[in-house]
């Protein structure tokens, strides 16, 4: 086969999916490709390779062990060396080229990438903290895209990969087959799965993503809340098998401690014809997710907003928490309905989906973000705490805002781009300006 000559052979597979975080999947996308009884047969069905892909340590407890079965059309193992590549704005863990800042900070949207960025030329990153080499901590990254991945596909041996679409729909091929997201979804994308990111509508595509270097995301435990309520594992949608069997040059990217290596492949790695396991990628739709609140007064800490949770070490603190704040009714009586005043040990970084964020009127704006480092005091600005303070309380719905929170257990320090190149939003100290005294003794 010449150089650059490309022949697919077949493709094959649905486009449904499984349902159930944290199931043992299993998917064919050929009847009889997935062995019976045994995962590495002495010669695997239809002429397959049996490869498994270990997101855990194979001696963690079961509850915890991730790991998945791949029947592929050729392993993983036939690719040359890999060599080093631009990083681009991509950055790792430790983040030592700034210093942790304490204030407030609040980003607008990346501007618009130069015509045929893909996902992976995309990337930048804001900060982070943690050390991949010891698998801690996380990174937030954004992404803005306006082309398709092409002859290209991509993994992250870092950590896991939590997509939080702001604009643009994503067709995201994986070893496992193909999931669709847009905004209001996310993707959450397993350590070391390889994958090609699509625009099928073939517009500009931007977003935030979570790298999470720790121990994978779960559903966080419900505790007196019972059974019910928040994320339910069933909606959450692994893909089922789809493969390619395609003959040409294609480049295997992979991020490793932080860097882009990449090598050039004489076929598709998405061969995976069958597979079976836990190991694998979801996508859950965000409107899904169902809230709970006060039906009295008050109102609860924002944890009961997580959708997902990576543990620590320590019960009940996180390497990090992802949280969103849907559409939901408030109905507290004498009671400040917006977020109220606070100072955290976590660190928070914000984003916007779509609409407003009940706790600040203006500046906050979909694609943009906040970060507020641990023990940094904040809360609503002053128009909005002199409008709720004023407001009648009868039950309200905010319904026009999709908002969520990275919360982790470090402070992010930020990269140097986040600092100099697109630079924080001047004065966004201002909006707690104007909050006066009314203490009467």
């Amino acid at each position: 086969m010449g150089s650059g000559e490309r022949t697919t052979v077949t493709t094959g597979g649905g486009t449904g999916q499984l349902t159930g975080f944290g199931n043992e999947h299993s998917s064919e996308a050929v009847p009889g490709a997935l062995p019976v009884g045994r995962n590495s047969p002495q010669r695997a069905p239809l002429g397959l390779y049996a490869e498994q892909l270990s997101g855990s340590a194979f001696t963690e407890p079961r509850a915890a062990n991730r790991r998945s079965w791949l029947y592929r059309i050729r392993p993983s193992a036939a690719h040359p060396p890999f060599t080093r590549i631009g990083n681009g704005a991509l950055r790792g863990a430790p983040f030592d080229d700034t210093v942790p800042d304490p204030n407030r900070l609040r980003w607008d949207p990346l501007p618009a990438p130069p015509a045929g960025t893909d996902f992976v030329a995309g990337l930048w990153t804001l900060g982070g903290n943690g050390d991949i080499r010891q698998r801690t901590g996380m990174a937030v990254h954004l992404y803005h895209a306006n082309t398709s991945m092409k002859d290209r596909v991509f993994s992250d041996a870092d950590g896991e990969l939590l997509i939080v679409p702001e604009r643009g729909e994503l067709r995201l091929r994986t070893e496992f087959g193909v999931l669709r997201a847009g905004p209001g979804h996310i993707v959450l994308m397993p350590r070391g799965v390889r994958f090609r990111v699509e625009l099928p509508a073939g517009e500009a595509a931007r977003g935030y993503i979570c790298e999470n270097y720790g121990r994978p995301f779960v559903l966080p435990d419900l505790g007196p809340i019972g059974a019910n309520g928040l994320a339910a594992a069933r909606d959450f949608e692994a893909p089922v098998a789809a493969y390619e069997d395609i003959e040409g040059p294609v480049e295997a990217v992979t991020k490793f401690c932080g860097n882009l290596w990449a090598t050039a492949l004489d076929h598709s790695p998405l061969d995976v014809v069958a597979w079976h396991g836990s190991h694998v990628p979801y996508r859950y739709d965000l409107r899904r997710f169902n809230v709970l609140g006060s039906i009295s007064f008050d109102h609860p800490d924002p944890s009961i907003f997580t959708v997902l949770t990576a543990p620590s070490d320590t019960p009940g603190l996180a390497g990090v928490d992802f949280v969103v704040f849907a559409p939901r009714w408030l109905v507290g009586e004498d009671t400040f309905r917006p977020p109220y005043f606070h100072r955290n040990v976590m660190s928070e970084y914000m984003g916007l989906i779509e609409g407003a964020y009940d706790a600040k009127a203006e500046g906050f704006v979909p694609g943009g973000g906040s970060l507020h480092n641990m023990m940094s005091a904040h809360g609503p600005d002053r128009e909005t705490f002199e409008r709720a303070s004023a407001a009648d309380l009868v039950p309200a719905k905010v319904a026009d805002g999709l908002a969520f929170m990275f919360e982790t257990r470090w402070p992010v320090t930020l990269t140097p781009a986040a600092v100099n190149e697109h630079r924080p939003q001047h004065g966004y100290d201002n909006v707690w300006e104007g909050l006066q005294r009314h203490f009467t003794a």
